[in-house]
């Protein structure tokens, strides 16, 4: 080891340093030596870089142009800044429809049903085979799933996509049957299961889907529960959500994930609260924070949550992305659309970060 150290400072050093560089500027450093060559495929190098960057949330979202012809991906980093963001290596016009851990769903524009997984930063990605259900009757996981849900496990590396939607016969309305939809990459198979749901959900219940734990959790379109996807047990069920949430007039909720925890945002006309759910399996919900929302009241009606730590919260308006620092309670522009976009920018933002994640 020693006749390849690459420099006067100790490994652990070396690798502490490195395990906080963007993934680029990783690869770019494979050429300085045989140990830095081997970093990106050791695995305790792959689960110290990865461990970093959980703690480093960043906001991924579509700005659309004008005429809605043309869209580009931003990336927003708390410690990095802005920057653009391509997914030109899938050679399709695509939609992001969840990310996990640094990998990304995306569904094909042009073709229903095809969905590709990709991870941006070391551009990797895979085409998901196409399930056997045929079209005998119509019902969303056919086409654009009602939920759509990304599962990558850092440990194992292995992932899960999930495409649910309600069973409709032609010429009729959904009949309570929903049909679940599970890719599992170790097996490279999807696999099928059908129960009975009568949630609703709304645009951005559907986006902010969060996985803790080994399952999925959607919030429902009421506020009324928290809909879990047990992905071991092929088993939905319900989580209740704090005591404290009033639905009433005038109050949003949004699920949200926090170093590693679950967490609802209530946003009313004056006030954020934020509660995460210490302990998962009792269902204990802390209420961790208050913020008064007076300084931005003019954005409020237009304010998303998107995603989270305890240090930080980021924000997305119609135009802007802002960010609200917990501790010292400064809130800070990130970016701000310079021309008419079609769509505010929540409507197709999502959480993410930077991992080191294959998804061949």
């Amino acid at each position: 080891m020693n006749s390849q150290r690459c420099s006067f400072f100790p490994d652990e050093v070396v690798l502490q340093i490195l395990s906080r560089l963007p993934i680029k500027s990783l690869f770019r450093s494979k050429t300085v030596c045989k140990l830095w060559y081997r970093l990106v495929s050791d695995k305790y190098f792959i689960h110290l870089y990865n461990e970093v960057s959980a703690k480093n949330p960043m906001l991924l979202v579509e700005v659309s142009d004008s005429l809605g012809s043309r869209s580009n991906l931003i990336v927003v980093d708390n410690q990095r800044g802005v920057s653009e963001f391509s997914l030109d290596l899938l050679k399709d016009r695509v939609k992001v429809r969840a990310s996990c851990n640094g990998l990304l769903c995306c569904s094909s524009i042009p073709d229903k049903g095809v969905y590709y997984v990709c991870n941006p930063m070391t551009r990797e990605f895979k085409l998901l085979p196409k399930s056997r259900e045929r079209h005998v009757t119509r019902f969303y996981p056919d086409g654009e799933a009602t939920l759509v849900g990304l599962a990558c496990n850092l440990s194992t590396q292995k992932f899960n996509v999930v495409l649910a939607g309600y069973h409709r016969t032609f010429g009729h309305r959904p009949d309570g049957t929903f049909i679940c939809m599970v890719y599992d990459s170790e097996s490279n198979k999807w696999r099928k299961f059908v129960s009975f749901q009568d949630d609703q959900f709304t645009h951005m219940n559907k986006n902010q889907v969060v996985y803790v734990n080994g399952a999925l959790h959607w919030l429902t379109g009421s506020c009324s529960c928290i809909l879990v996807l047990d992905l071991d047990n092929d088993i939905w069920r319900k989580m209740s959500l704090p005591e404290q949430v009033s639905c009433g007039s005038g109050n949003r909720f949004y699920l949200l994930e926090s170093d590693g925890c679950l967490s609802v945002v209530q946003i009313s006309d004056a006030w954020m609260r934020i509660w995460v759910l210490r302990e998962y399996e009792r269902e204990e919900w802390h209420l961790v924070n208050t913020v008064s929302l007076r300084c931005i009241k003019g954005l409020v009606p237009g304010i998303f949550p998107i995603c989270q730590t305890g240090e930080y919260v980021f924000l997305a308006t119609h135009k802007q992305i802002l960010v609200f620092y917990r501790k010292t309670r400064v809130w800070k522009e990130m970016y701000s659309v310079k021309n008419s976009s079609t769509l505010p920018l929540w409507y197709s933002a999502h959480a993410f970060r930077s991992t080191i994640f294959s998804c061949r």
